[in-house]
């Protein structure tokens, strides 16, 4: 999994609440091979009309292509427990999600896959959908060691979990964050076998 530290890119703004995962990416796509790719399925159904036909959306914005940040309202993200809402999100090329909340397994997901879940206030989420450096298609900043974004001369901080936030920064999964602490596990290890020799196996 790639680091994470500093984004600084275009965002894309969502402003909806409770955006779900089937209208992340609608079921009838997961039949998609995984090596395919899902980025052109992300909100399938807000970018398209019902005969398929593209509708205008700031996804499709060629003044955005290439934007790694989405800001959106409260829940996002909601909904079944469908990994393939975040490889969605990452295939089209997102790094970033902002905003007020999440659902708790999208969150999840969304860090083992190195996308960070940013939470903002409904403050905050407001002033950057309602951002003219957002709309000029500014550079926003996102810098995870601090835990703050900025967009022009406006500055917020984030919250995210500080186990998840090592995770980022690192590029680590569960198994990479268990092997991190080797040190103290083999420290342990040592001092336990003298304090309960009975405990371990005979050789």
């Amino acid at each position: 999994m790639e680091p994470f530290r500093i984004l600084e890119m275009p965002a894309i703004t969502l402003p909806l609440t409770n955006v779900d995962t089937d209208q992340l990416i609608p079921a009838r796509f997961l039949r998609r091979s995984r090596a395919e790719g899902y980025g052109p399925c992300l909100l399938h159904d807000l970018r398209h009309d019902a005969a398929g036909a593209p509708l205008a959306n700031p996804l499709d914005d060629v003044s955005r292509a290439g934007a790694a940040l989405l800001i959106a309202r409260r829940n996002f993200g909601c909904g079944s427990s469908r990994e393939a809402a975040v490889y969605a999100l990452m295939d089209f090329g997102f790094r970033c999600v902002v905003a007020p909340s999440f659902g708790d397994i999208f969150a999840s997901n969304a860090v083992k896959n190195g996308l960070v879940p940013a939470r903002v206030s409904e403050a905050d989420a407001e002033a950057l959908l309602a951002s003219h450096a957002v709309a000029d298609g500014a550079p926003i900043r996102v810098d995870l060691e601090a835990q703050t974004i900025s967009a022009g001369n406006w500055v917020a901080s984030f919250e995210i979990d500080p186990v998840w936030k090592t995770q980022l920064l690192n590029g680590w999964d569960e198994i990479d964050l268990t092997l991190a602490e080797g040190p103290k596990i083999e420290a342990f290890r040592a001092s336990d076998a003298q304090a309960r020799p009975w405990a371990r196996p005979a050789v």
